[in-house]
């Protein structure tokens, strides 16, 4: 048990806590600390944490009355405004814990859907958080009487508004299959955006990785975005999508997702299916790892298992090895080496292992061996030249294959132009209306 020196205005003690035959060595140390930068980007000031390890969760407060004692006598001693677990409170939990403390008590659940409803911009953002957090609250309405109608009490109540729930349970279930039902449109509208970029043979690469790992930094550099870049965790919340241009001068869609974290809540990974499909349907994902980090290993796994989740599991990557100006500048040689880092940071995962680049997206070292990497692994469509006679004054699909396709040979004449092109199937059949039987200049080219 130690006390920290507090930096905001709403005090709050840490507790760590983890059930014995499933800790393993310091992980209830690194969880710790995560919920250490979890109560910061949330606003919390940590001014003391303490830890307990148990044979089993008591049923009553999680935590067994000696330990609520001492809790309580800490949380007097540095004038704590609220109690954060490092664990899931079942709702009698929380109540006995708040009625025991005279104190608000959250969770780890609670702490992240609190960080997401102060990050979410966009209305779909929104809609994804008031989701995760009543499906959060539903169980927990019986019993909160009065500090129901609380507003703006601080962490844990931001959000949809506790006003929403304090008359019965009927209205939150409306609620709920309202929201539900607009995140059904988000869906549906993805959906069709989704066919729109496919009609035109624009690859989606979707970043992935543990959040704070540099997601946004990358992607700034890359596509010259102004996504905020910040050491808070999940300082991007809403996906962005930029185009960028490979070495191959063909042009690909890069998407910025959030991040994941260790034991991600499930009403999160439900809520955000519309976001998550972004990753699911990409051709190529790119798995970005803090690689100056002393949990790289763990934090790819995690990332690894929400990938299963939501099926991309099996989708092709390439790992990068992000922050390595962060590196000490006087490790050894073979803890630089990509190689190593790779069998390092992916320890937990089975070979064959995906190709690596070492990088660093706030510098922008390793930046053309990036790009040259996606290059390679993206997978392209084959192409077949083709004939095409289009009428002068349908300009937009001129340039359509002068954008999507490989033009060889293009010439107007009487209100026409003739155009020889190599062509995806995705644009060959947009552009089917003014295919010709005319000879091409040659014919099939195989693959880009």
């Amino acid at each position: 048990m130690k006390s920290l020196k507090p930096n905001t205005d709403e005090r709050a003690v840490l507790v760590g806590f983890a059930i014995k035959s499933a800790h393993k060595g310091t992980d209830t140390e690194d969880s710790l600390e995560e919920l250490r930068e979890l109560a910061g980007s949330a606003g919390a000031a940590p001014v003391a944490e303490t830890t307990q390890i148990r044979g089993a969760a008591d049923a009553a407060t999680l935590l067994g009355r000696g330990k609520v004692d001492e809790l309580l006598a800490l949380s007097k001693s540095v004038e704590a405004d609220l109690v954060i677990i490092d664990f899931d409170l079942s709702p009698t939990q929380q109540r006995n814990l708040e009625k025991l403390l005279d104190l608000k008590v959250i969770d780890r659940t609670q702490l992240i859907l609190d960080i997401f409803a102060s990050r979410a911009r966009t209305r779909e953002g929104r809609l994804q958080v008031e989701l995760a957090q009543l499906n959060y609250l539903l169980p927990r309405l019986s019993g909160h009487g009065a500090s129901m109608s609380r507003l703006g009490g601080g962490i844990g109540t931001r959000g949809p508004g506790e006003t929403k729930l304090e008359t019965d349970r009927r209205r939150v279930h409306r609620r709920i299959k309202k929201i539900q039902e607009e995140i059904e449109k988000v869906r549906a509208g993805r959906t069709l955006h989704r066919r729109q970029r496919q009609a035109v043979p624009l690859a989606t690469i979707a970043l992935v990785g543990y959040t704070n790992a540099g997601k946004s930094t990358l992607f700034n550099r890359l596509t010259s975005a102004h996504v905020l870049a910040d050491r808070k965790m999940f300082a991007t919340l809403d996906p962005t999508v930029r185009s960028i241009q490979l070495p191959s001068r063909r042009k690909a869609l890069l998407s910025d997702t959030v991040g994941f974290i260790r034991n991600l809540p499930t009403t999160l990974v439900h809520a955000f299916r519309a976001t998550l499909e972004e990753v699911a349907e990409a051709a190529l994902i790119l798995h970005v790892v803090d690689a100056s980090s002393e949990g790289a290993a763990e934090q790819a796994e995690q990332v690894m298992k929400v990938l299963g989740e939501i099926g991309a599991a099996t989708t092709p990557q390439i790992l990068i090895l992000n922050k390595s100006d962060r590196l000490p500048p006087d490790s050894p040689e073979e803890a630089r080496d990509s190689d190593a880092l790779t069998r390092s940071v992916l320890r937990h995962s089975s070979p064959p292992y995906p190709p690596a680049v070492l990088m660093s997206g706030l510098t922008g070292v390793g930046v053309p061996d990036l790009l040259a990497s996606i290059d390679r692994v993206l997978p392209s469509d084959a192409q077949d030249v083709e004939h095409f006679r289009i009428p002068a004054g349908h300009g937009a699909d001129i340039a359509l294959l002068h954008e999507s396709a490989r033009v060889i040979a293009l010439e107007y004449h009487d209100g026409v132009c003739d155009v020889d092109a190599a062509v995806p199937a995705a644009v060959r059949e947009r552009l089917s209306l003014w295919l010709t039987p005319g000879q091409p200049v040659e014919k099939s080219v195989g693959k880009s």
